[in-house]
């Protein structure tokens, strides 16, 4: 099993010293004469000033700094700790790119490496990264700036475990077409699970979590009268559903948020491209404007491929400049109405989607890389990030601003 040692007991204490410069008056009480007024100020020297209560940060050991902009690949847990990562790492440090979203839990609920027995975790540890240590040291030295992606609700692995945290459908765990499993963001014991496993990615080294999936499962207002599940402390509020689905996702943020604290990392969240047309996704709980409020980090998914037409586009496949400049317009003025916005950093298309059919799809190539990401530094976005399933990413693509 793994050895921690940089995370034992590495903590650093930061102190805030501050209190505002107080004036005191002191009037005597011997004579009302105006020129018997005796007004003293006291000034309080640093040295005087009572420190404030003393906030702990986590500290991992590793040094990272956050590049001018983040300009990132995903690389899966099997990626990471395989022959793959030389590759991949290769790619980073000859190009512009400077970021790599590494799976901690993934699609499946499985965490990608095995962390300590004592661990809570440690039954769904799996051996894909065998030294976490090793990769981060590799990361800190070439500085390719590590995200840990967390995937929340999507999670077989727990739902299998623990029906009673997932939806019943005629006694059994509901399971979509695709034979995956959700777990339930109304109920607590799911935020914690999560958190706790973000928790220990930022005690790893990593210096931001990436939480995906943080929704109900796609297409669930079809189905939320007819499967079985708690709606835990939503129960009694005075919302229907859909706004009940909108709080409890967006409350898992929040509560993610500053949790995470203590630990100093960034949190960003993955969502759906369209949920920023909407006023709210009816189905699935998100809700842009209130996710972005309590995140660093927003990462909307706009692939062209996974559009159906839209913004006046037929075939948006076939025109990524085009549909990410229309999407970029949209969330800029979105992201514009808020006091405290976060960083946009998009994920873009670095497959082909070919599953789309002849005549709706082409095969993505340097052209339709550099256009996304030219189409995204024209409306002012320049954070990006690169999806490709398999890891294969395109070679020879400009990556600069």
């Amino acid at each position: 099993m793994l050895k921690w040692s940089k995370l034992a007991t590495s903590f650093c204490l930061i102190t805030m010293c501050v209190l505002p410069i107080q004036s005191v008056s002191a009037e005597s009480k011997d004579s009302q004469a105006e020129s018997s007024h005796e007004k003293r100020t006291l000034t309080l020297s640093k040295k005087e000033i009572p420190a404030a209560p003393p906030r702990f940060v986590y500290d991992s050991g590793y040094t990272f700094k956050y590049p001018d902009a983040i300009r990132g690949v995903y690389v899966t847990g099997h990626s990471a700790g395989g022959e793959r990562i030389n590759k991949l790492t290769n790619l980073v440090d000859s190009t512009d790119l400077n970021a790599m979203v590494i799976d901690i839990k993934d699609d499946n609920g499985n965490l990608t490496y095995e962390p300590e027995a004592s661990s809570s975790y440690a039954d769904i540890g799996q051996p894909y990264i065998k030294d976490p240590k090793s990769l981060l040291d590799k990361l800190e030295e070439k500085q390719i700036y590590p995200i840990a992606r967390v995937v929340v609700f999507k999670d077989t692995v727990l739902a299998n475990k623990k029906p009673e945290l997932s939806y019943k459908d005629g006694g059994q765990v509901w399971k979509n077409g695709r034979g995956e499993s959700f777990v339930n963001p109304f109920l607590k014991e799911v935020w914690d699970y999560n958190v706790g496993i973000a928790i220990e990615a930022a005690k790893m080294g990593f210096q931001e979590i990436q939480f995906d999936y943080v929704r109900f499962p796609e297409g669930f207002e079809k189905r939320d009268k007819e499967l079985e599940y708690s709606t835990g402390e939503y129960t009694d509020k005075e919302k229907d559903n859909v706004q009940k689905r909108v709080q409890a996702v967006t409350d898992f943020v929040a509560y993610a948020e500053e949790k995470l604290k203590p630990y100093g990392v960034k949190v960003s969240v993955d969502i759906f491209g369209y949920t920023a047309t909407l006023p709210e996704a009816p189905g699935i709980g998100q809700n842009f404007s209130k996710i972005s409020e309590h995140v660093d980090v927003i990462s909307s998914m706009i692939y062209p491929s996974h559009w159906t037409p839209y913004f006046g586009i037929a075939k948006p496949d076939l025109q990524p400049y085009e549909l990410v400049t229309e999407y970029a317009k949209l969330e800029n003025k979105k992201l514009a109405e808020l006091e405290d916005p976060p960083i946009s950093r998009p994920w873009l298309q670095d497959f082909t989607a070919s599953w789309l059919g002849s005549g709706n799809y082409k095969t993505y190539g340097k052209a339709e890389i550099e256009a996304q990401i030219k189409a995204l530094n024209d409306q002012g976005i320049n954070e990006f990030l690169l999806w490709d399933a398999g890891n294969s990413y395109t070679e020879g693509v400009d990556y600069t601003p």
